[in-house]
């Protein structure tokens, strides 16, 4: 269990220090994949602060794949984006097999129905080295954005939906633990985050929950 301060915009490689610790020396180019990079939040900051880091990131959403491309900071040399919706389409059509070293599964699962999340893991568990990791983090059990959800958006169990129709699955650890194990992977590190936010406008602390997980590719 892990509690922890509120994060700045570095936060992703302070957490996972496999993002270094994975190279077998210092200058070691790594290859990451961010599967559902958004808007590029964990993304820039990544290639700002790594020089050594060529990363693949696609998006299920049009319109964040071109705000990604407009970067000022995007680099053709150092990122591919591209459109991608995790549970149909192949990533080996834009990313060659078992050519990564991490991927990233940051806030995405959460937003796949809980029947399909099986297939997100087999198509990236494709492109990643063998012997080489899955960092995921996500909304845990009882986070708070979770208990203040009505009984008529629930879908299912942990699952919900927003006003907006975006979705939102909330893991325990058990869940996710035999999600990934059942496509092949092995844990590693499977931990809950606590930790307390400041709501300004009703001026209360909630609590928040989220689950840090690292899983690896068996060697072959």
């Amino acid at each position: 269990m892990i509690k922890l301060s509120l994060p700045d915009r570095h936060w992703t490689t302070r957490e996972f220090e496999e993002l270094k610790a994975c190279r077998k020396f210092e200058d070691q180019k790594l290859t990451i994949l961010e599967a559902g990079c958004g808007v590029g939040n964990c993304l820039f900051p990544l290639l700002e602060e790594d020089l050594n880091v060529f990363a693949y990131a696609c998006d299920f959403s049009p319109r964040a794949v071109e705000y990604v491309k407009q970067n000022s900071l995007y680099d053709a040399k150092r990122c591919k984006v591209f459109l991608c919706d995790l549970t149909k389409d192949d990533l080996v059509e834009n990313v060659p097999l078992e050519s990564v070293d991490v991927v990233m599964l940051i806030f995405v699962l959460s937003a796949i129905h809980p029947e399909k999340m099986h297939l997100v893991l087999h198509n990236i568990y494709k492109v990643l080295k063998p012997g080489k990791y899955v960092l995921f983090r996500d909304y845990g059990l009882h986070d708070h954005a979770m208990l203040r959800f009505k009984s008529a958006c629930k879908l299912g169990e942990n699952f919900y939906v927003r006003q907006d129709g975006t979705r939102s699955y909330f893991f325990s650890d058990v869940f996710l633990a035999e999600l990934f194990l059942s496509v092949g992977y092995e844990e590693i590190v499977n931990e809950y985050v606590f930790r307390e936010t400041l709501n300004k406008k009703e001026n209360i602390r909630v609590p928040r929950v989220f689950l840090q997980s690292k899983f690896r590719k068996p060697q072959k």
